[in-house]
C-alpha cells in the first residue's frame, strides 16, 4: 500500500505540472492574441494622375518656318517658358516677343532660315499642356505646299510609318538631345521584305545638346513603304521623320505613331478627292490579317474588297482606299490578333500636288491642344472627330494671339460616327491656337486637325493627329517588396 501511494502521488504530480503546463501557455496564447496587431485589408493599388511641373518640347527644323506655342488657361501658380536652340542656353526671363509669357494666349515667332533645333520648355503653370508646332509654307519647288509637325517631347521611343525611298520618298530622320546625358540608339527600318537593321543605323550616339539628321535612303536603299523605329538603350531622344516626294509632289511630315496594338485608330482623315493609301506594319514575329473599317458621318462600314490586309511578320503593307472612304472625312479603325502600327497618306487635288499624313493615335481622355491654327481668304482649319464606341462631347475653345477669347462651343459626336467641325479663327481671320476638352460622361474622342489653303494649281494642305494634352503624368505608387532588395 505504501508503494501505491507512492506511485499515485508521482503521477498526480505529473498531472499536476502538465495542467499547469497548459494553462500557463494558454495565458500566453491569450495574450497574443488580444495584443497581435489587426490582419491588415489589402488596398487596391492604382496609379495616381498627377500635375505636370515641367515639359520640354523640340520643333526639328524650325529654319523658315512658323512656330507656335500655347499653354491652356487654367494653370495655377506661377511658371515660366524658355525657348532656344538645342544646345543653347535657354532665354531665362525673356520678354514676350521671344518666349511664351502667359496661359491661355498663342505666341509664334517666324524662325529664320538654317536655324538649330528648337528647344521650347515651361514649368510650372506655363508647363500644363504646353504644346508646340512647326508650320512651313513654300508656294513653288520641290517642297511646295504645307509642311506641319508637333513639336516631339523627348522619350524612349518613337515610331514612323509612311511611304520609302522605292515609291521616291527623301525620308529624313531628325534626331535631337536636348537632355544633360547622352542618349544611345537604335534605328530599325521594317520594309515589304522584312526589318532592316543597318551598322549605321544601330548604336547611334547623341553628345548632350547635339542633333543630327539621318536619311533613311542610306540605311535601307529598296522599300516601297516602310515603318521606322527609333529606339534608345540608354538617355532620351526627340525624333521627327520628313518626306519630300520627287517630282515636286509634295512634302511634309510624318505624325509619330502610336506604338503596337492590337487594336488601332487612324483618325483624322481629309474628305475631298486624291489618294487616300493605308500603311500598316507587324513589326514582331508573326504574321498577321488586319481587319479594316471605315468609321464616317454616317457610320462603321467594311470597305468592299478592302475589308482585310494581309501583313508579314517584321513588314510594312498598304492598302489604296481612295475609293472605299468615298471621299469623306473619316477615321479607319484597324484590329489584327498581333500588335500593329498604322498611318496614312492623303493627297492633294490640283494641277500641282501636295500631301498630308496621318497616323494611328489614341483617345484624348484629358483633352487635346493644337497650337497652329489659321483662318482666312482661301485658307481654313478644321477638326475631324470621331467616337468609335460610344456618344461624346466635347469643349472646343479657341484661343487668338492677341485679344479676348471668343465663347467655346461645344460639339455632340454621335457612336459610332464622325464629325467635321470647322474652326473660326477670332475676328474671322487670322493665326489661333484650339483647346479640345471631352466633357463629362464622353465616350473616348479621336482626331485630328486639317490646315489647308486654295491656291490656283492646287489644294495645300498639312494634318496633325490629336494627341493628348502633356497636362498630367501617370504616377505608379510604390508599395513594399521584396524584390527591392532581393538580387
Amino acid at each position: 500500500m505504501k508503494g501505491a501511494g507512492a506511485v499515485k502521488a508521482v503521477v498526480e504530480s505529473r498531472f499536476g505540472f502538465l495542467v499547469l503546463v497548459l494553462t500557463a501557455l494558454g495565458a500566453l496564447f491569450g495574450v497574443a492574441t488580444v495584443t497581435r496587431p489587426a490582419v491588415a485589408t489589402p488596398v487596391a493599388v492604382t496609379p495616381a494622375r498627377v500635375a505636370v511641373e515641367s515639359v520640354t518640347t523640340v520643333c526639328p527644323e524650325p529654319g523658315g518656318a512658323r512656330v507656335s506655342a500655347l499653354t491652356p488657361p487654367g494653370g495655377r501658380g506661377k511658371g515660366l517658358a524658355t525657348v532656344a536652340e538645342v544646345g543653347a542656353a535657354p532665354e531665362a526671363g525673356a520678354p514676350a516677343a521671344s518666349a511664351p509669357d502667359r496661359p491661355g494666349l498663342l505666341w509664334q515667332r517666324e524662325v529664320p532660315a538654317k536655324s538649330a533645333p528648337l528647344e521650347i520648355s515651361g514649368t510650372g503653370a506655363m508647363a500644363s499642356g504646353l504644346e508646340a508646332s512647326q508650320t512651313t509654307r513654300n508656294a513653288g519647288g520641290k517642297v511646295r505646299g504645307l509642311a506641319g509637325v508637333r513639336c516631339a517631347e523627348p522619350g524612349a521611343q518613337a515610331w514612323f510609318i509612311g511611304p520609302g525611298p522605292a515609291a521616291g520618298a527623301d525620308v529624313t530622320l531628325h534626331l535631337a538631345n536636348a537632355d544633360t546625358a547622352q542618349a544611345v540608339l537604335e534605328i530599325v527600318v521594317y520594309s515589304g521584305e522584312g526589318p532592316v537593321v543597318s551598322e549605321s543605323g544601330s548604336g547611334l550616339v547623341l553628345k548632350p545638346g547635339e542633333h543630327r539628321v539621318v536619311r533613311l535612303r542610306d540605311l535601307a536603299p529598296s522599300p516601297l513603304v516602310m515603318a521606322v523605329e527609333v529606339r534608345t538603350s540608354s538617355g532620351r531622344v526627340a525624333a521627327a521623320a520628313r518626306v519630300v516626294l520627287e517630282k515636286g509632289k509634295g512634302a511634309d511630315w510624318l505624325p509619330a505613331a502610336a506604338a503596337p496594338a492590337t487594336t488601332v485608330v487612324v483618325p483624322g482623315i481629309p474628305g475631298g478627292g486624291g489618294l487616300r493609301e493605308l500603311y500598316v506594319s507587324a513589326p514582331g514575329e508573326a504574321d498577321t490579317v488586319v481587319r479594316v473599317k471605315a468609321l464616317t458621318a454616317d457610320g462603321f462600314y467594311a470597305m468592299k474588297n478592302r475589308e482585310t490586309l494581309e501583313v508579314p511578320a517584321g513588314s510594312t503593307a498598304s492598302l489604296d482606299l481612295s475609293t472605299g472612304i468615298g471621299g469623306q472625312p473619316s477615321a479607319v479603325v484597324l484590329t489584327s490578333d498581333v500588335p500593329i502600327v498604322a498611318g496614312l497618306t492623303a493627297t492633294g487635288t490640283g494641277t500641282r500636288q501636295d500631301i498630308a499624313f496621318t497616323a494611328g493615335a489614341g483617345p484624348i481622355d484629358v483633352g487635346s491642344v493644337v497650337a497652329d491654327n489659321r483662318g482666312g481668304k482661301d485658307v481654313s482649319s478644321r477638326l475631324i472627330l470621331s467616337a468609335p464606341a460610344a456618344a461624346a462631347r466635347v469643349r472646343v475653345q479657341a484661343l487668338p494671339r492677341r485679344g479676348a477669347a471668343p465663347p467655346p462651343v461645344d460639339v455632340a459626336i454621335p457612336a459610332a460616327r464622325t464629325e467635321e467641325v470647322e474652326l473660326d479663327a477670332p475676328g474671322g481671320r487670322g493665326d489661333f491656337g484650339v483647346v479640345v476638352l471631352p466633357l463629362p460622361g464622353s465616350g473616348p474622342v479621336y482626331g485630328g486637325r486639317v490646315l489647308d489653303e486654295r491656291t490656283g494649281d492646287g489644294l495645300m494642305l498639312t494634318a496633325q493627329p490629336l494627341g493628348p494634352a502633356r497636362t498630367y503624368a501617370v504616377v505608379r505608387p510604390a508599395v513594399e517588396s521584396p524584390a527591392a532588395v532581393l538580387p
